[in-house]
């Protein structure tokens, strides 16, 4: 008797997604385990931005079709399932607001209307918060926090629905280097909660031993899909070179990262080399890149 595959808990079959008559998306093909964690990888303009609102259901789909574990979406339910973690937004809004407050609001979606916090609730809170160590600031004023704590606070908040799928859009932009080590910790602590990752990132930095797959985008269209090889991570024994892990015409690919330094040195493990693309370049041909905050 012949066992059937699981069904991925996120499948995309050509989709396509754009906004009015506009495609930015086009014919991807992805799918993502239950427990898998995932990069998704490009540079501005390469469309990652629109394929995240794509699954999320904030982008028109133009064409293909969307999956949350094998039900069309998106829906009510699917939505209800993955959690967002936004790249930007201001916690607490002015208003003195503690932390548990704001974690409390990913609950929101899963009570009725004007009906007080259930035991339920204050649980799911309460783990969310030990999840990414923040049990401890429960009580403080989330304006106070650093923007590493905060990143980890929304990461709570949408912990908060229990959902199957973490979708995170760049998790480590504006946040320090010991923040971004931090937030990486937290990312791999998730593993042990069967929490499926798909993180959206223009560098994979301090991510290289927390995701397990990468997706590249370019020009709206997959380029690579497979592991984290070291064309994709940078080594420690010489700049890596994107065209060894995908068709050699796909030079284009070396420009997926935007931020740039001209350091030198060896290019370490989280860095990547390649061409100055930049209008005032310092200097040209290839060089390795640091991402600051």
């Amino acid at each position: 008797m012949t066992t059937r595959p699981p069904t991925p808990l996120l499948r995309l079959h050509r989709a396509s997604f754009g906004y009015g008559e506009r495609v930015v998306v086009q014919d991807v093909d992805l799918e993502l385990a239950r427990g898998e964690r995932v990069a998704l990888l490009g540079s501005n303009g390469s469309g990652k931005t629109t394929l995240l609102r794509g699954v999320l259901g904030l982008a028109a789909r133009t064409g293909g079709s969307v999956e949350v574990d094998g039900e069309p979406a998106p829906t009510r339910r699917s939505r209800r399932r993955t959690g967002y973690v936004p790249q930007a937004m201001t916690v607490g809004g002015g208003v003195p607001t503690t932390v548990r407050e704001v974690v409390a609001t990913g609950r929101l979606p899963l009570r009725r209307p004007w009906v007080p916090a259930r035991a339920v609730d204050t649980e799911a809170v309460r783990a969310a918060l030990e999840a990414v160590d923040m049990a401890e600031h429960a009580t403080e004023d989330v304006s106070e926090l650093s923007g590493g704590q905060q990143r980890r606070v929304l990461i709570a908040r949408a912990l908060a629905a229990e959902p199957d799928l973490l979708v995170l859009d760049e998790p480590l932009a504006g946040v320090d280097a010991a923040s971004a080590q931090g937030l990486a910790r937290t990312l791999a602590a998730l593993a042990g909660h069967d929490v499926t990752l798909l993180v959206v990132t223009h560098e994979i930095g301090p991510l290289a031993d927390v995701v397990d797959r990468a997706v590249v985008l370019q020009h709206g269209r997959v380029v690579h899909d497979g592991p984290l090889v070291p064309g994709l991570l940078g080594s420690s024994d010489g700049a890596p070179s994107l065209p060894d892990v995908v068709d050699p015409s796909q030079e284009h690919l070396r420009h997926h990262h935007v931020h740039h330094a001209d350091d030198g040195g060896d290019v370490e493990r989280g860095w990547v080399a390649h061409h100055d693309t930049r209008r005032a370049a310092v200097a040209a041909g290839d060089h390795p890149e640091r991402h600051r905050a």
